[in-house]
């Protein structure tokens, strides 16, 4: 008896996760290895990056690693300001799996 692997709907949450893919010239040299980096929450998980991956965009994600990057002090005109941490997951898909980062979700 064959089992059907069960598709989940794509919620809310989900598009809050993954915010916007980077595009640098550093995150295309990953896309050779079959990489995508994407700018996430400081609050997200790798599960829920995993998962969130794999239901908006219909791929299977082979891993996800993440790094936060703390803000920089910059000054502007004698006033010292800093700049908010920011989180980026660098998401490794399968072989033969493909997004297209041109078009939106």
């Amino acid at each position: 008896m064959a089992t059907k692997a069960k598709k989940t709907e794509a919620t809310e949450w989900m598009y809050d996760i993954v915010r916007f893919p980077l595009v640098t010239e550093k995150t295309t040299l990953g896309s050779q290895h079959g990489q995508l980096t994407f700018r996430v929450p400081l609050d997200a998980t790798k599960p829920n990056i995993k998962q969130a991956v794999e239901t908006l965009f219909s791929v299977k994600v082979k891993a996800v690693n993440t790094l936060i990057s703390k803000g920089k002090t910059k000054r502007f005109k004698g006033i010292k300001a800093l700049r908010s941490d920011t989180k980026k997951a660098i998401v490794t898909l399968e072989a033969g799996q493909t997004i297209d980062v041109g078009t939106g979700v």
